[in-house]
């Protein structure tokens, strides 16, 4: 069942699920003939869109909101801040185009600090999908929670089969080993599995984490990887700081740990625009490339 899918099941069993959207229909453009009135476009106004869901929230409503992700989150931050996050209303946010996957587009349209905004806002959540299936798992859980969160939207397909259903806070170990622990979010599990078939051919044990939600964050997969591997890598498409490997960093020092830890991040720079395989290729975050530097890290 796809994303839009799921959400016209939702809405079928639920009149309280409002579908909103800041002119950015690419995701549900089906879903409007359906919902009638609980579907509401209101135009190129972010700001607008979230100050109206908090409201639709107040009375009991669970909105979806929809907007490109840049947008989204910088242009609103302030609303989504105040308006939503301060009295932890059930507004969910769903960016699109986030990280990479906005890859003809230049700084302007990057989300790659979206990450690192959204977490530290005290009660809200945040899930990056690592495709359209576990999309479509996550808003069956998440849409009628009872907490604000943001979703990078995600409409690619699944690089390898779900071994665990979609919990709150709790990350997918999809393989075990002790060599080295890849740690990664949202669509770079895709080459995240990549690597870890490279490494495997050189005869490495590879455990592949997909966090799913880098808040509330899976603190004892992360604490396990670091004490049970020789090497853990953080890897996102999001700036260094702020992202996964901040929130390693942070974990280790609360825990007074120390541990061989390997960022694969953007630092302090924007990507530059092209097709998506091009952006992953001179940004050195093919498959291959990210199993090179793991291999020179080890050695």
């Amino acid at each position: 069942m796809t994303y839009e899918e799921t959400l016209k099941d939702i809405s079928q069993k639920s009149d309280k699920l409002i579908v909103m959207t800041a002119e950015n229909r690419a995701a549900i453009r089906n879903l409007p003939p359906h919902l009638g009135k609980r579907f509401i476009d209101v135009g190129i106004c972010e700001q607008t869109m979230i100050g109206m869901a908090a409201g639709l929230a107040l009375r009991g409503r669970y909105p979806i909101t929809h907007a490109l992700a840049t947008f989204l989150v910088f242009r609103a931050y302030e609303f989504i801040r105040d308006d939503v996050a301060i009295p932890n209303l059930p507004v969910k946010m769903v960016g699109g185009v986030p990280g990479f996957l906005s890859d003809a587009n230049g700084a302007t349209h990057q989300a790659i600090e979206d990450v690192a905004l959204m977490r530290t806002l005290p009660n809200m959540m945040v899930f990056c999908p690592s495709d359209a299936e576990e999309l479509a798992q996550g808003i069956k859980v998440l849409a009628e929670y009872p907490a604000p969160c943001y979703i990078r939207h995600n409409p690619h397909p699944a690089p390898i089969v779900h071994t665990a259903p979609f919990e709150i806070g709790k990350a997918e170990t999809l393989s075990d080993g002790n060599d080295v622990a890849i740690l990664v979010y949202g669509f770079l599990l895709r080459e995240a599995v990549k690597a870890k078939a490279i490494l495997e051919a050189q005869g490495k044990s590879v455990r592949l984490v997909n966090i799913r939600m880098p808040k509330p964050i899976d603190e004892i997969a992360i604490l396990n990887a670091v004490k049970e591997c020789r090497l853990v890598v953080t890897l996102e498409d999001h700036f260094l700081t702020g992202g996964l490997y901040s929130i390693v960093a942070e974990l280790l020092l609360k825990h007074r740990l120390t541990g061989n830890v390997l960022p694969i991040a953007l630092e302090q720079r924007w990507f530059k625009p092209a097709l998506l395989d091009r952006v992953l290729e001179y940004e050195g975050f093919t498959g291959k490339q990210i199993a090179d530097k793991i291999l020179n890290a080890l050695t």
